[in-house]
């Protein structure tokens, strides 16, 4: 081959290339104009030194940062800004639970994937079955219930069991901490990841399992997963369709943080 023909061939790969690169900003921002035209629910609860936490933890504590010099708190009048020091364990609020919370060697949550940070939503409701079981854990046989409705739960979805226990968070803190409470049941859970390959799972409650066995949490985090617990607004998002978006900070082999999740519905 001369190097005319073969400098025409790179000149016409660059502009494939060029097009093909083109092409996929154009796509990428079409999906953001889609995106961006939905309605978002926040699934996260605002939490303050006074919300629930789980007693062996503690309440958090927030007050204003001070100089280290002067021993002043810094404002916005004295100092051009003011900021807060936090002190608070990392399952508070609105929280993501990483591997390594219960697995020595689990994965940390500064190592969770990027990509399994947004994902399809299912929500599994269980307040149906609250009248007659205030402490009702969604079985199986509920799943297969809900199934049979809304189809099988995809796999690589993010699922999220409804109880609206989240609506005493801010009215009744002390009725939210109340124990036992409606959440998974093992074998649910354990279909989920098993049988469904889901990626992660989440709830309203402040623990995974309606006992303090915690089956269902040591199962989720020890077999690689990670879970969002305390979660809000669940009734606010159809039992399909929806995507979840959470994010939390990226703590250096961090055990758990408050997060921050949302869902676009469809």
């Amino acid at each position: 081959m001369s190097a005319h023909p073969f400098r025409s061939l790179l000149v016409s790969l660059s502009i494939l290339v060029a097009a093909s690169a083109a092409a996929q900003a154009e796509s990428t921002m079409e999906a953001y104009k889609i995106l961006a035209g939905k309605q978002f629910v926040d699934l996260t609860h605002g939490f303050g030194p006074d919300t629930p936490v789980w007693s062996g933890f503690g309440q958090a504590k927030m007050s204003p940062a001070i100089s280290p010099e002067t021993k002043q708190p810094y404002t916005i009048a004295n100092d051009g800004f003011r900021t807060t020091y936090y002190e608070m364990v990392g399952q508070y609020g609105t929280h993501v639970d990483p591997p390594a919370h219960f697995d020595e060697h689990g994965t940390t949550m500064d190592r969770i994937d990027l990509k399994q940070m947004i994902l399809p939503l299912i929500v599994l409701d269980d307040t149906p079955y609250l009248a007659k079981d205030p402490n009702h854990a969604f079985s199986l046989d509920d799943l297969r219930a809900w199934e049979k409705e809304h189809g099988q739960v995809p796999k690589g979805s993010f699922v999220a069991l409804r109880t609206d226990m989240s609506k005493d968070w801010d009215s009744n803190p002390e009725r939210f901490k109340r124990s036992p409470f409606p959440a998974w049941a093992f074998e649910t859970i354990k279909f989920l990841y098993e049988e469904r390959g889901v990626t992660a799972t989440g709830h309203e409650s402040m623990d995974t399992d309606i006992t303090d066995k915690m089956d269902s949490e040591t199962y989720i985090l020890k077999s690689g997963h990670y879970q969002i617990e305390v979660m809000a607004n669940l009734d606010k998002v159809p039992a399909t369709g929806a995507v979840i978006v959470v994010s939390w900070p990226k703590v250096k082999d961090g055990l758990g943080f408050p997060a921050r999740a949302f869902a676009i519905l469809p």
